[in-house]
């Protein structure tokens, strides 16, 4: 599947994420690169595409869609949002009513339960949970190895380290003995 950024849809998801959030104390930068983030992936993992189609960065503090700050600097000069800055954040501030047939509701609830969930944390303890994602471990590693910005794909959402239960242990034992492979 070729997966198309949709530089439009982006910006209406800006808004919408800065209208949803703009009463929640700890809304900032950092929030707004993380809730786009899981909001894309959820939906790719729970619709078969994402919502934007931005291409996410393995960025040192977490992944963070590869052209977020050009494409605030332009809706800045457009009139459409305003930065606020509080102590350290930097508050995304929507001037312009939303365009909501941009989304479907499937894509809105995922975008509304990524707010919610995410409500209460701070900067730093959403960053963590970002680090915990596996694609962007992986797509780091790459960017330390070869210096060079690597993007986290899309699909990477459906790898899990998590442990085996009982019965997937027992059909790659099963498939293990079907085909001779040796593990322990």
């Amino acid at each position: 599947m070729v997966i198309q950024f949709d530089e439009a849809k982006f910006r209406q998801l800006i808004l919408y994420i800065a209208e949803q959030c703009k009463d929640h104390p700890y809304f900032g930068a950092t929030k707004l690169n993380k809730i786009l983030f899981f909001s894309d992936f959820i939906a790719y993992e729970k619709l078969g595409s994402p919502i934007t189609g931005a291409e996410y960065a393995a960025l040192e503090h977490g992944p963070g869609p590869r052209r977020l700050l050009p494409i605030r600097e332009d809706m800045l000069l457009d009139g459409d949002i305003l930065i606020e800055h509080c102590g350290s954040q930097q508050r995304v501030i929507a001037l312009h009513p939303l365009e909501m047939e941009y989304f479907s509701p499937q894509e809105r609830e995922i975008v509304d339960s990524v707010v919610t969930a995410l409500k209460h944390q701070d900067a730093e303890s959403v960053s963590d949970l970002s680090h915990r994602f596996l694609g962007w471990q992986a797509a780091r590693t790459e960017f330390l190895a070869t210096g060079q910005t690597t993007i986290i794909p899309y699909e990477t959402i459906h790898v899990s380290n998590r442990p085996l239960d009982d019965s997937e242990m027992a059909a790659g034992r099963a498939l293990a003995e079907k085909h001779g492979w040796h593990f322990e």
